[in-house]
């Protein structure tokens, strides 16, 4: 019913968490494409936006989580995270033109996001798409404290997050 595109290079890990997306979206339909978090979780969109070059990856120091990671953002009943995730790159981003490299998944990410105001804690069901920017004039949003490009070498000076670096590690398999 819904084409995400397979996992790229599965871990042992992945097929599990597609596994827990596929049982969110058979228990809740359309709503798992929503921002639903009573219903324990929805579906997110997210962006690995690489340099021009392919050599960095552009990451936004996010507003209101305050810690550095990858574009993207809630579908907000939008059943297709591959489009979320360019619309939400483009939108945080201020880059002009950004081309999907796969329209298979990179890597899919359930984390907790912690109760806020009326909200109670949910899982965010990331599915995660490689992108790559044609320039390097970024603009900052919103909803970002600031972007930087990041040498995919030099990551960890700005996150020590396993997702994060789990994607880039994928990156550097698939671009050799």
């Amino acid at each position: 019913m819904y084409d995400f595109g397979e996992v790229l290079y599965q871990l042992p890990r992945d097929a599990a968490e597609l596994a827990r997306v596929e049982a969110l979206i058979a228990t809740h339909g359309k709503a798992a494409f929503s921002r639903d978090p009573f219903i324990g979780g929805h579906i997110t969109g997210s962006a690995f936006v690489l340099s021009p070059d392919r050599r960095a990856v552009l990451m936004t120091h996010h507003a209101k989580l305050d810690r550095w990671l990858q574009l993207g953002g809630h579908c907000d009943g939008i059943c297709d995270p591959r489009f979320v995730a360019l619309k939400e790159a483009y939108e945080e981003s201020g880059l002009s033109r950004i081309d999907l490299i796969l329209q298979d998944i990179l890597d899919i990410d359930i984390h907790a996001i912690p109760a806020r105001k009326a909200e109670p804690e949910h899982l965010h069901y990331d599915l995660r798409y490689l992108m790559q920017a044609s320039d390097f004039d970024v603009k900052i949003s919103h909803e970002s404290k600031e972007l930087q490009w990041v040498s995919l070498n030099e990551l960890e000076r700005l996150t020590s997050s396993q997702s994060v670096l789990r994607m880039r590690d994928k990156v550097l398999r698939f671009i050799g």
